[in-house]
């Protein structure tokens, strides 16, 4: 297929496009399959197609996924009545904020107008995949330099279990940004260097954050991997966490950053969404995704995520 050429996809992908596909789908496939600890760095890959809804008009992309591996190959510069049907034709409205998958009509369109021929005008090749941010991210001022004055936030580390019509109350109590429920929200930090190139401090609530994280992983891994670090003193602390579903939203800012993060520069973009402490009644886990700026959930029988681990300021 000349598509497949013309974006010089990888031997480990399949020249095949999963027309059935859907990102979320996809996204439970390959977070179970990194559960297994054999296939963490498998090169197994997939292509599907899918509509990003999140901007001003919905965009049509070829998507190429593996296990902790997702990259853009293409956008399609398909019409723009098409994609909007096709997310009507799915039960939503235009103005929506989500990721849809392609139906029939849409199907046949990309068939006639890109699969089938060799140099399809609708192409357009999205660079490389990104290398992986190992920077130190965004300077921040000292402790102490931030200009907070206000009183402390002290949010409740009890581990919760919410639904829905709980969690959209945490959000708008707290008037986090979240793009689907609360896109006018804002919670202003006042973020610190915490000095020693692993750490970020927030003055207004008193957590200490890893600038990095944890890779993907299974629940079961990644409580292996906190004793672990909480053994050794990382950073010189013995008592990190993950953070409740509060803390994490405490982060989420009301624009993507350079990096394209709901989330300040001066964190990794190498965890894009993270495990919270809060189930999800009546079932799954919860998680906040600074890659398209909201809370969402996952089904408890594929609880695989990152981590972005936090303490308290003694």
């Amino acid at each position: 297929m000349g598509i497949f050429d013309r974006l010089q996809i990888s031997d480990s992908t399949a020249a095949t496009i999963e027309w059935d596909m859907t990102p979320d789908l996809a996204f439970c496939t390959f977070n179970a399959k990194g559960l297994r600890e054999e296939l963490r760095t498998g090169d197994e890959r997939i292509c599907y197609f899918f509509i990003d809804n999140w901007g001003d008009t919905p965009i049509l992309y070829l998507m190429e996924r593996g296990t902790g591996f997702v990259h853009i190959l293409a956008e399609i510069t398909a019409p723009v009545d098409l994609l909007v049907d096709c997310i009507v034709h799915q039960g939503a409205t235009p103005s929506a904020r989500d990721n849809f998958p392609i139906d029939s009509t849409l199907k046949d369109w990309l068939r006639t107008n890109v699969i089938d021929l060799e140099e399809s005008p609708f192409i357009v090749p999205v660079e490389s995949e990104q290398p992986k941010d190992e920077s130190p991210g965004a300077a921040l001022p000292a402790c102490g330099a931030t200009g907070f004055q206000g009183e402390m936030v002290n949010f409740s580390v009890e581990r919760l279990s919410l639904d829905d019509d709980q969690m959209h109350q945490l959000i708008l109590g707290w008037n986090f940004f979240d793009a689907a429920i609360n896109p006018q929200g804002k919670f202003d930090n006042f973020l610190a260097d915490g000095g020693d190139g692993l750490t970020v401090i927030d003055e207004r609530t008193g957590l200490v954050w890893q600038r990095c994280g944890l890779d993907l992983c299974s629940k079961r891994t990644m409580k292996k991997t906190i004793e672990q670090l909480n053994m050794e003193g990382f950073a010189g602390a013995h008592d990190w966490r993950v953070p409740t579903l509060a803390e994490a939203m405490s982060l989420m800012e009301p624009c993507p950053n350079e990096k394209g993060m709901y989330l300040h520069s001066c964190f990794s973009t190498e965890q894009p969404f993270v495990f919270v402490d809060a189930r999800r009644i009546p079932t799954g886990y919860w998680f906040v995704d600074y890659r398209q700026g909201k809370v969402y959930w996952s089904s408890g029988s594929v609880p695989g995520g990152f981590a972005r681990l936090c303490r308290r300021l003694v």
